[in-house]
This record gives C-alpha cells, structure tokens and sequence, in this order.
C-alpha cells in the first residue's frame, strides 16, 4: 500500500492561492460595519493605575464603549497554548490596575473607525503610581520590587512558584553526584552563555475578529496557532462556559511561536460579548513587538568535565531565564533547555540541571520556535566546543565518542517524560552519526579546519553544533481526525491541526491518502474550527506531523476498513476476499468489483443508508527526538570585526520524510531564524525598560545577502511510532546554527563569543582587547 503520496514533494494544498492572493486571513472576514478596538497602554514598566477617568473619551462620536479594570470581568488566567491544565501561572487579568511592562494593556477603546478610537485614547486621563522597576534578570530575586501578588496568581500545579522572591517556575533533576564526578575529571570547562531576548517578526501581525452568530455564540477568528486553547482562555477570561465560545482559524500569515500565546483574541471577545456588536483589533508592528512577547532571554553556565581522552564525565547546567512581565511558558521553556539538551551526551557518570525562571518589568517572554532548547543548545555545544579546543581534540571527534547513538538511552528520558514507565527508552531511530559524518563532507571539513587565511585581513573559519529536540509532548499532548466518505468517492478530512504556513493542511493530506491507498486529489482538508472540526493541541511543538499525523492515520485505516466491509456486503463476498486498488474494490479473483465512486454512491443515495465517517485520536508516552548536525563555514574581517557566513550545512533527522519539498522549506527558514539570533537579532530597552527595536528599520533581521549558501540534506530515519516513520522538523533547524557560528568565529579569529548575538562590535572590541594582551 505504500507509494500513494508519501515521499511525494507534492505543491501545498493553499500554494497557488498564496501566491495569487486568495487566500482569507482574519481581516478578510471582518465585517466591513465592525468596530474597531484600540488599546491604550502604559508608558511605564511598573506602576498601579490610581485613578483612571474616562468620560471626556466616551463622549467622543463614534464611540461605543471603553473598558478599564474597573468595568471587565476579573477572572485569572494564563495566555500559554498549553494542554489543560496548563504548567504556566495564572497571573493576567483581561486588565489590572498593575501595570507590568512599557505596553501592557490600560484600557480598551471600541469605536466606529480607528481614527475615532485613537482620538478617544488621546482624551483618557490615567494617574499612575510609579514603582521601581525590575529591568535586570540577576537582581529580580532580591528585588524589593514584587512585580506579582500571591492572592492575585496561581500556578495549576508545583513548578516552584514564588512570587514574594519574583520566582515563576524552578526545575531541576540530577542523575549521578556531578560534585564528585568532576573531581576526578582531567579537563574541565567552566563558563557562562548569554541568548538575548528575540522578536519572531512573522509578516502577519497579531490579529482577531469577533461576532455573535445565530445560535448565540461568542465567535472569535483569530490568526492563532492553538484554536482550542484560545477557546478555553477566552471562555475562562470572561467567565462563561467553553461550549459557549468558538474559535475559528483562518490562513495565518506566520506564527513562530508567538502565536501559541492567546494576545489578541481578549478584547474584541470582550467588546462583542458586552455590546452585541462583531469587533475587531489589529495589532500594529510597533504592538507587536512592545506588548506581545518575545524569546525568553538566558544566561546559562555550563561545567562539563571529561578525561584527558575526551571521554565526557559530568555535565552542570545552572539556567537564568528572563520570563517577563508575565510568566506564559515560563516553566516549561526553562525545563526544555536542560532535558532536550543534556541526552545528546548520555555517556556521562553525571549530569546535572538546575534552572529558575524569574519575572522582570520586561516585555514577557514566550513560546518561541526552539522553545528553550536554543538556548540550551547554544550554551551545551559551545562548551562542547571549547572543551574540545582544551583537549586539543577536532570537536567532531568529541561527539563522536560522546553523542547518543542509535540503539541507546540516556536516563534523563525516564525521569523527565510525563508517564514514562520503568523500561528504559530507547533510541531507535536516532541517525545522528549519519548526520555528523554526512556534514563533515558537505562543508569539507577536513579541508578547512580550523582556518584558512583568505587575505592578511579576512579569515574563514568552520565550526560544527548537533541538536535534538521533540516531537511533540509526551504523556499530555493529544490529536483527533475526522475522516468522511462523500459521493463520488472523494473524502473530507476533519482536523483542528493549524496550519500556520508550514503546509500541515498538505502533510496530514498526504497522511491520509497513503492510509486509504488512494491519490491525494481525493481529498479535502478542512482544518481549525473548535466548532466543527475534532479536538487538537494545534501547531507548537513540533507536534503536528506526529501527534495529529498519527490521528490522521488512525482515522484513515478505520475508514478503509469500513469500506471493504461495505463492498463486501455489497458484492456478497467475504472481507477477507476484497483487494482495493486505489480505484476498485474487487474480489481476489477478479470476478465481481465496484468502484470506490459507485460504493460511495449507493451507501448515500441508495437504501440502506450509510454515511462512513471514521475518527481517529493519538496520545502517547513515545517519544521521537529528530537529531540534526549543523557545520557554518564564515569569513571574519578582522579589521572590521565583520562576520559573513559563507556555508551552513544542516543534516536532519526526521524519520520518514513526508514531503521533501516542504520539509526542505521548513530547514531552510529555521536555518535562517538560527542566523538571525547568532549574528543579528536582539529586543533591546532604554534604562526604563522603554522598547528601542520595536520597528523593522531597528531590529534587524537577515536579508538574502546575509544567508548566501545553506545545503540541506536528509538522513534515511525511520521512527515506528510515527505516521509511516516521520517524526518533526520544525523546531530542531534552528538549535545547531548559533553555537556553529560561534565555533566557526573562534576558529577562525581565536576569539570566544559567548554572549549572542555576534555583531561587529563585540568581535573587534574582542579582536582589540586580545592584541593589547598580546603587547
């Protein structure tokens, strides 16, 4: 049965529409007599709303309503699209008399145009009193500054929240006595990593549509990656049962993770819900940078101990992680950089994760593609890197006596994967050597390493990083498909997956035509609807391919089965007689047969009556880690402190690739967002915690000059707990690219970054300061 549409680079299902400008995002749909919400905001990064007086505002003509924390309903929750109940503290309200940031939300303002609504905010008189802020990481903890109230959040379960020291998650786990191991150690790296807060600069800004429909339903359409969990924030946000909110997705113009917050959908939810009336918010590119969130910032010392032979013996990680004002995805993007990290080593005596993260008046952090494990990434395979420089040892060498190999385990598995049982879990589809030894060619590493002096004024360096990280979470993400036969034998496929530009709608197609064994031509993807379409955890994760990919098949092979149960009957054979072809359903001996039109036909027009509909869930405690290698290759201008990359090389890990086409496009855009945190991109403040990049023309991200060559290649995996031997792809591209550059730096400069991004500053600040010691 194999053969129908896996492996097949097929176009996305939504490309020519794209590309020709038909598809409907939300604004699309809004209505054109719908109000329009603006947000005032506040100038300060901490402070208590004293007094907030708003009637020459409402008397402005066209407006509606104005809502303060004085008139909306105050009920707890989190923003974090996360399975229920969420590991992130409940601790925003739709508005508080707190303000926690420079942009946090004020009051909101419904009007019949925008200009009516900005004149209105321009006429709401607010008397603050102003605290002291808590702008720096490493002082949140001893602040006198409380940024959040124990009677005013909750956490659903013990991460170690403790808002009286401004704690919003802890998490450690130790596996052996790493004090002891490191003793014994012949070499020892001890340092300290800095990853800078991100901005995920998707073209679509933040955006939601809200109306009540016939059956008196609250509708929301918002450009979000996690429908269901929208559904449930909004619903808990204004205290109503879920069933009475419904959240539909339309296309979605990028996400990156940011979307996986609910931000936007609140207010016109609440705008709707008070008036009656559909509303609408768009959020500016200047919002969407101040007052939505961005990449928890880190600071991560790493202590990695290892014999004179380069045998690795005891890993230390102790992770910083700035959350921000609020503490969506605190707890579980601080976990993700140690327990999706420290595996790759399982060699081992000891390892050792110790982390907390803290909140701060800063623009809150969030989910963001890599979620924690970037970060991780950076800091782990940068002392790898100098541990291996220490030894005088080539770092792929190291790895390879140290990394994690097909067929083996690494204890953090058990003791960090929700439901893992007692049996150790074993890697067998990990390809990571294939991915190390197949980079090592393309880049021509042993041509090129460490250096080769281009001009007295430019060098190019290579350097080398692996990664891993989920597919999916274990033991708490879920996924449902629906799949229907309609006549004339084509096929619906119910999913509440969101494709949010990664061509999931195309992946989950091609799922479930290899199930049915019949062409992708036959079916239509409907996709995102709370209302209509089955329950998923939606696009976070890396999660889609696996999770909701195993529900599409599950539901597939009920369908099938289902049909040559009908065909059977209809041809009075045996189950066990009936062969399908893709086209027919036949007898073994070719007897008697009918067309997969024709059964569809007779079961909906004929007596007796059959509509075939199949539903298919996933949820597991398997877990499937991609692996990926990744080799830069950069010219560094000494005189300058210039640093172009050349060649980056990424080897994947994937397991069965579903379709080469758009997993290829997936490496390449995550290679280029890894360029962007190591070379270019950093969310930067005044003194005030006042945003400075918070327009394109200041935060720069890579332009096509900036990326010249990546080269791409797959590694023949195969994972069986995954739909046909696939496992994900979208997050793992960008964990290996920072500390590759970094390594590719300092091999070709002798100068150690450890603080992202590498600008030309740093470099020959760095350049300078080492000559002056040379002197």
């Amino acid at each position: 049965m194999s053969g129908y549409a896996i492996g097949k680079g097929i176009p996305k299902v939504d490309g020519m529409g794209l590309v020709t400008g038909k598809p409907v995002y939300t604004d699309d749909l809004a209505s054109k007599n719908c109000l329009i919400i603006k947000i005032l905001r506040s100038p300060y990064a901490f402070a208590r709303i004293k007094s907030i007086n708003i009637e020459n505002a409402k008397k402005v003509p066209g407006v509606e309503c104005i809502f303060t924390h004085e008139n909306v309903p105050k009920y707890l929750y989190t923003r974090a699209g996360q399975s229920y109940p969420e590991p992130s503290t409940y601790d925003k309200y739709i508005l508080d008399e707190y303000v926690r940031y420079i942009g946090d939300e004020v009051a909101i303002v419904a009007a019949d145009t925008e200009e009516t609504a900005l004149k209105a905010i321009k006429l709401i008189k607010v008397d603050y009193e102003v605290y002291d802020p808590v702008l720096d990481m490493m002082k949140a903890e001893e602040s006198k500054s409380k940024i959040h109230f124990r009677d005013r959040c909750f956490m659903n379960m013990d991460k170690g929240f403790n808002p009286e020291k401004n704690i919003a998650s802890e998490y450690s786990f130790e596996i052996g006595g790493v004090e002891e191991i490191l003793k014994s150690c012949d070499v020892i790296v001890n340092e300290e990593y800095s990853t800078q807060a991100t901005a995920h600069t998707m073209m679509e800004t933040y955006r939601a549509y809200s109306y009540i429909d016939q059956y008196g339903t609250l509708v929301v359409v918002s450009s979000t990656q996690v429908p269901f969990h929208v559904r449930r924030h909004v619903a808990k946000s204004l205290g109503i049962p879920v069933n009475k909110v419904r959240v539909i997705k339309p296309r979605i113009g990028g996400g990156f993770g940011g979307k996986q917050n609910a931000q936007a959908e609140f207010y016109p939810a609440l705008v709707t819900y008070k008036t009656g009336k559909p509303s609408k918010i768009i959020y500016n590119r200047r919002e969407t940078f101040e007052s939505t969130s961005s990449r928890h910032a880190m600071k991560i010392g790493v202590t990695i101990g290892s014999d004179k032979n380069g045998n690795i013996k005891a890993i230390d990680m102790k992770v910083l992680s700035d959350t921000g004002a609020y503490g969506e995805h605190a707890s579980t993007v601080l976990g993700s950089a140690g327990y999706k990290t420290l595996p790759l080593y399982n060699k081992t005596k000891a390892s050792r994760f110790t982390g907390k993260a803290v909140y701060t008046n800063r623009t809150p952090g969030g989910a963001f593609r890599g979620y924690g494990v970037t970060q991780g990434t950076f800091a782990l395979e940068s002392a790898v890197n100098e541990l291996a420089y220490k030894l005088n040892m080539d770092p792929l060498e190291l790895r390879e006596k140290n990394m994690i190999k097909k067929g083996e385990t690494s204890e953090i598995f058990n003791i960090t994967t929700v439901g893992a049982g007692k049996n150790p879990i074993i890697m067998n589809s990990c390809e990571l050597e294939y991915c190390v030894k197949r980079g090592k060619e393309l880049i021509d590493w042993d041509n090129k390493f460490p250096r080769i002096e281009i001009s007295s004024t430019v060098i190019r360096g290579v350097g080398m990083a692996i990664a891993m990280q989920g597919s999916g979470i274990p033991g708490i993400d879920t996924a449902s498909a629906t799949i229907k036969l309609d006549d004339g034998g084509k096929f619906t496929l119910l999913t509440g997956a969101a494709d949010i530009g990664t061509g999931s709608d195309t992946i989950l197609k091609q799922i479930a035509a290899e199930a049915l064994g019949i062409s992708v031509n036959s079916i239509t993807v409907f996709s995102a609807d709370t209302e209509l379409t089955p329950f998923d955890v939606g696009a976070y994760a890396s999660g889609t391919t696996y999770f909701s990919g195993n529900a599409v098949k599950n539901a597939a092979f009920k369908m099938r089965t289902m049909m040559e149960e009908e065909a059977a009957r209809i041809l009075r054979i045996e189950l066990s007689e009936i062969k399908f072809d893709g086209v027919n359903f036949k007898s073994k001996d070719g007897s008697k047969s009918i067309s997969l039109s024709d059964l569809s036909n007779k079961l909906i027009y004929k007596m007796p009556h059959a509509q075939l509909t199949a539903t298919g869930s996933f949820g597991t405690v398997d877990i499937a880690p991609p692996f990926i290698s990744g080799f830069a290759e950069v010219e560094v201008d000494i005189e300058t402190g210039k640093v172009d990359l050349i060649n980056f090389v990424s080897i994947i890990d994937c397991g069965t690739v579903i379709n080469p086409k758009l997993a290829r496009i997936q490496a390449e855009g995550g290679i280029v967002q890894g360029i962007g945190m190591a070379l270019f991109e950093e969310v930067k403040e005044t003194k005030l915690g006042k945003l400075i990049t918070n327009s394109m023309m200041q935060y720069k991200i890579p332009c096509r000059m900036d990326i010249n060559n990546i080269i791409v290649d797959f590694a023949d995996g195969y994972d069986a707990t995954g739909p046909f031997g696939a496992k994900s792809i979208g997050e793992v591209v960008t964990n290996s690219v920072s500390p590759a550059i970094a390594d590719a730096v300092f091999n070709a400069v002798g100068i150690r970054i450890r603080d992202l991004p590498i600008t030309p500053e740093k470099v020959k600040m760095l350049l300078m300061k080492r000559n002056r010691s040379i002197l």
